[in-house]
């Protein structure tokens, strides 16, 4: 199954080249217009161009449309690798793994407000980029949980300075500039120290958001992700054997320093993923998500997989 799942209350809306004349998509772009795409993706939250023959050759006309001003993958969180420009592999998180949903950056000062995925190689099986509604995600977590979240995180990073777990603040801001990244952390209203081995950053962030456009509430946020517990039990319990809590890469607490229970982390991370819509890839294929309304995530693969994506602020 593609993209319709049944029992679900929304979907992305596919546009196929072999309905709209001629498979090209930039052409597609330019006849369709900016202010109409935007009003397509406000509306629908996420689109799959499919059917257009777009190659590695082509992508970058196509991306200019529907990504302008692309943005560089400053403060993520997630291996990948810059391609060419702000190009980037979506991520090189192991195969075998299933990568839960989030928003890009939600954890950060600043996000992107679009995402474009495209497919240059589809795997044997499996790689789904999963999408998910994020009201729809919200409204699925009990009242209980969504109260305990509702005022707001505290994410922590430790950045190592070349050598240690996770990525180092070199790699994390695309930069070996310390005062080129303090600018950056300011300018987020973030904490930050140094120290012998490499940089500390705390962050205050909200639960949920209000969609800029529609106004919708959405839950917004990588507690999942940043708390042991989303990680499974073995691997969580690999590091508490290593490090303390506040020695981990990265870590989430409440807003106030208060633990978050495994078992929120756990709903949040199963419901999220219960209620997710695949999108099964094809070589050629091209996935726009608003990154505020629409959360995302990958589903394990076998064989080769290589999925590229650009940012932008709208």
């Amino acid at each position: 199954m593609d993209i319709a799942q049944p029992g679900l209350a929304w979907r992305p809306h596919e546009i196929t080249g072999a309905a709209t004349g001629p498979p090209d998509l930039v052409r597609h772009l330019d006849d369709l217009g900016p202010e109409r795409l935007t009003e397509l993706l406000v509306e629908h939250k996420a689109l799959v161009f499919r059917g257009f023959g777009v190659t590695p050759d082509t992508i970058d006309a196509a991306l200019e449309r529907l990504v302008p001003d692309r943005l560089p993958y400053v403060h993520g969180n997630s291996p990948r690798t810059r391609v060419r420009g702000n190009l980037y592999t979506s991520t090189e998180y192991p195969q075998q793994y299933t990568i839960s949903m989030h928003n890009e950056l939600s954890f950060a000062h600043r996000w992107p407000a679009r995402l474009a995925f495209y497919c240059e190689t589809a795997p044997d099986s499996g790689g789904a980029t999963t999408v998910l509604d994020g009201e729809l995600w919200l409204n699925s977590l009990d009242a209980e949980v969504r109260q305990a979240f509702s005022g707001g995180l505290r994410y922590v990073q430790n950045l190592h300075d070349g050598l240690g777990f996770g990525k180092s603040w070199q790699d994390t801001f695309e930069t070996d500039d310390r005062n080129a990244v303090e600018a950056f952390l300011k300018d987020s209203h973030a904490d930050w120290e140094w120290g012998d081995d490499g940089l500390r950053v705390s962050q205050l962030r909200p639960a949920t958001v209000k969609h800029p456009v529609t106004g919708t509430e959405v839950w917004f946020n990588q507690a999942d992700q940043w708390h042991p517990a989303g990680l499974g039990d073995e691997t969580s319990a690999e590091l508490y054997d290593i490090l303390s809590p506040e020695e981990f890469p990265q870590y989430v607490t409440f807003a106030d320093g208060t633990p978050i229970p495994d078992a929120h982390v756990e709903q949040i991370q199963n419901r999220g993923l219960e209620s997710a819509v695949n999108v099964e890839w094809r070589a050629g294929d091209v996935l726009l998500i608003d990154n505020v309304a629409v959360a995302h995530g990958r589903r394990p693969f076998e064989g080769p997989r290589r999925v590229l994506v650009a940012m932008s602020d709208g």
